[in-house]
């Protein structure tokens, strides 16, 4: 549903970007035949630094380190090339390239993917690509409906953990973005003994207290992630430090999506912080592969323990 939604979204941009640039190029307008098109086109960067302004604002009131103007930047640009390879490309168009690997899996632990809002599954596909190669398994899981309650997605994230557990006989790890982590909170708080089942769980980037910008959401699972709300606080009671200790929190003070910066953590769980990198951006950082290859691998005595591994932009 979200691949064809964000086709029509795509496709359409451009060809209303055609559309005005050849209208008023037979105008004779050459100029405003390419200013207008290039708005078209690239009015989400405008958008985007509207998120980092206000991003900006309400981080002088957050406890976390403030992000300077150096790292907004460079995090704005970070988000301007990145988010047109996953809501542009790889979401729309390249969902199914990276089918789930299951075969051969006994025995060895795996990883279950919980993407975010307005996501789908190929935004896990340089991550996919990569354990593929290692000969790791993993499924990446698609929320439906879209935009309905972060609750509808229990029990997609159940039947994923519970596949793979068959697949491989070991509780897998959990690695979520963004509104991902409160659905795997919600998990966990609705499936009696799904503590037990996950062997770790990896949040980037996730609002577990809600988020400031969500206050102008108007999907059901927009509004569940804004300040306070009634999922987050339900989850915040039921939560302890001790179910905390079972999570990594990735976090960043140039978040542009989930702020201020504290929203993304949980007391009792790792907390790691990632500073001056933005909210899509956070999720293919070589810190978090590396984190969650060493709870697949395990230290290695007297080696290094995890690969030299870069993120790539899209496969071909």
């Amino acid at each position: 549903m979200l691949a064809r939604l964000q086709q029509a979204l795509t496709l359409g941009l451009i060809a209303l970007a055609a559309t005005w640039a050849l209208y008023f190029a037979q105008a004779g307008q050459p100029l405003k035949a390419v200013v207008g098109a290039l708005l078209i086109a690239l009015g989400y960067v405008l958008f985007l630094a509207f998120e980092f302004i206000l991003l900006a604002c309400v981080q002088e009131h957050a406890p976390t380190a403030h992000p300077t103007a150096r790292q907004l930047l460079g995090a704005w640009w970070g988000e301007v090339m990145t988010a047109p390879r996953v809501f542009c490309w790889r979401q729309p168009f390249r969902a199914r390239v990276e089918p789930d690997r299951l075969q051969d899996a006994a025995g060895r632990r795996g990883v279950v993917f919980v993407h975010g809002f307005f996501c789908n599954r190929a935004f896990w596909n340089p991550w996919m690509s990569r354990l593929r190669t290692e000969g790791v398994p993993f499924i990446a899981v698609s929320l439906e409906p879209v935009f309905g309650s972060i609750s509808e997605y229990v029990p997609v994230i159940d039947a994923a953990v519970a596949r793979l557990e068959a697949a491989t006989g070991r509780a897998p790890v959990i690695v979520a973005h963004s509104m991902g982590g409160l659905a795997v909170r919600e998990w966990l708080h609705c499936v009696e003994r799904a503590h037990l089942r996950a062997h770790h769980i990896v949040t980037i980037g996730t609002p577990h207290h809600g988020t400031w910008i969500a206050r102008w959401g108007r999907t059901v699972n927009g509004t569940e992630m804004r300040l306070k709300s009634p999922l987050v606080t339900r989850l915040a009671e039921a939560g302890t430090a001790q179910r905390h200790a079972l999570f990594t929190c990735f976090y960043g003070n140039c978040d542009n999506i989930v702020f201020p910066a504290s929203t993304a953590m949980l007391a009792g769980a790792n907390n790691r912080h990632l500073p001056g990198v933005a909210h899509v951006q956070m999720a293919f950082q070589e810190t978090v592969f590396d984190e969650v290859w060493r709870m697949l691998r395990g230290p290695a005595p007297d080696a290094p323990t995890v690969p030299a591994f870069r993120f790539k932009g899209d496969e071909a």
